[in-house]
């Protein structure tokens, strides 16, 4: 009995239609998992140095997410300021969103 065949579509290229660069997101979104898997730990009580071999090096991995979450800030700085091509308006922006977060810490926090 022949199997069905599955026509599968080739990958679209996203970077080039949304003007984001795909590899940058997955490695953002690679540390903003590892840091949710970290803030699990907290919130359940599983002590910092772990019972277990998996819970100390999720917990020594997660020591590279703070200057990745630097890193991506800044070339997400630059990246957007090569779009926009403006000093000012890149300023503009960066504390506008600054604002944003301070305010929304302030209210939305319990």
């Amino acid at each position: 009995m022949n199997a069905p065949m599955i026509a599968i579509a080739p990958v679209a290229d996203t970077s080039t239609r949304t003007g984001r660069i795909s590899s940058l997101d997955v490695m953002r979104g690679l540390v903003m998992v590892l840091m949710a898997i970290d803030h699990v730990r907290v919130y359940s009580g599983v002590p910092a140095g772990g019972p277990s071999p998996g819970v100390f090096f999720t917990r020594w991995v997660t020591h590279f997410c703070a200057p990745a979450f630097v890193f991506f800030a800044g070339a997400s700085a630059f990246l957007y300021e090569m779009k926009v091509g403006d000093k000012r308006a890149l300023a503009r922006y960066l504390v506008t969103r600054g604002f944003l977060l301070v305010v929304l810490e302030l209210t939305m926090t319990s």
